[in-house]
C-alpha cells in the first residue's frame, strides 16, 4: 500500500513535494501543449486510485515509482479520458528487463522456441509489465524519443478494438482508412531507412528501429516520441503530427 495514498471515493491529491520531484525527474511532463500539467496531476491521482501496482523480482513499489508511472501513463489519454484504460487493472514492475520464453509455429507447422528480452509488455485484456530501469531513465531518453510507459499504454489503446494493428478505435471506417493510409506510408518509409542503416551501413534512424517490426510497433514507438520530444518528432515525421493530434488531442 502506498504511504500517502489510501483508497477512497475521491482520489487523494498527489503531494506537492512528490509531484515537483516527478516533474524534475521527467521534464517532458511539464512541456505538453496547452500547459496541461494541472490536468496531468489530477489524472495521475485518479489513475492511482483505479490501478493496482505489483512489484516483481523483489522490486518494491514506492510512492515515487507509482507516481512516475502514473504521470507518464496518462499522457496519451489527457483528452481521451481515463475510461480508455478501463479494460485492465494490474501494472507489474520489474527492477530491470526480463527474459520471456516465446513459442511460434511457422507456415509448415514447425514450432520454434526462443528468448525475448523485454523492457515492457502490454497484454490484451491483462496487465502492463514495465522495467523500472527503463522507466527511471525516461527523463534522459526523451532526447531519443524513447519512453517505455507510453509505448505500452499506447498498445493498450490500440487493443481497444481487438488485436493491435497500428490504428486505435476511430469513429468510422472512413477515418480508419485515412489513418492507415498515412501510417502505412510513414511506416514503409521508416522501415526502408532502418533496412538501409542495418544492412548497408546507412545513417542510423533517430526513432527506435524497433518501430520497423510491424505497423502496431511503429504506432507505439512513434507515439513515444510524439509525447516526449514533439519538436524532433515533428521534424522527422511531419505527416504524423496532425494525424496524432486528431486522435490524442481531439477531446
Amino acid at each position: 500500500m502506498l504511504r500517502w495514498f489510501t483508497r477512497k471515493r475521491e482520489p487523494r491529491p498527489i503531494p506537492d513535494a512528490l509531484w515537483n520531484a516527478t516533474l524534475a525527474a521527467y521534464p517532458f511532463l511539464a512541456r505538453q501543449p496547452g500547459g496541461e500539467t494541472a490536468q496531468l496531476r489530477t489524472f495521475a491521482a485518479e489513475f492511482l486510485e483505479r490501478k493496482q501496482f505489483t512489484g516483481a523480482g523483489g522490486f518494491t513499489i514506492t510512492d515515487e515509482v507509482a507516481v512516475a508511472i502514473a504521470a507518464q501513463a496518462v499522457l496519451p489519454v489527457l483528452q481521451l479520458g481515463l475510461h480508455w484504460y478501463d479494460d485492465f487493472v494490474g501494472i507489474v514492475v520489474h527492477p530491470d528487463e526480463v527474459v520471456a520464453r516465446r513459442q511460434v509455429t511457422d507456415e509448415d507447422g514447425v514450432e520454434h522456441h526462443y528468448d525475448e528480452v523485454l523492457s515492457g509488455e502490454a497484454m490484451e485484456g491483462g496487465p502492463v509489465m514495465l522495467s523500472w530501469r527503463d522507466v527511471a531513465e525516461a527523463g534522459a531518453t526523451a532526447a531519443e524519443g524513447y519512453n517505455v510507459v507510453i509505448h505500452e499504454f499506447v498498445h493498450k489503446l490500440d487493443m481497444r478494438d481487438g488485436a493491435p494493428d497500428g490504428c486505435p478505435p476511430l469513429p468510422s471506417a472512413l477515418a480508419r482508412r485515412a489513418w492507415l493510409a498515412v501510417m502505412r506510408a510513414e511506416y514503409d518509409a521508416f522501415r526502408e531507412r532502418v533496412i538501409i542503416a542495418e544492412r548497408f551501413g546507412g545513417e542510423p534512424t533517430w526513432l527506435d528501429p524497433y518501430g520497423a517490426e510491424s505497423l502496431d510497433e511503429f504506432f507505439a514507438v512513434a507515439s513515444e516520441a510524439y509525447f516526449v520530444n514533439r519538436e524532433k518528432f515533428g521534424g522527422e515525421f511531419a505527416p504524423l503530427v496532425p494525424l496524432f493530434d486528431s486522435f490524442f488531442r481531439a477531446g
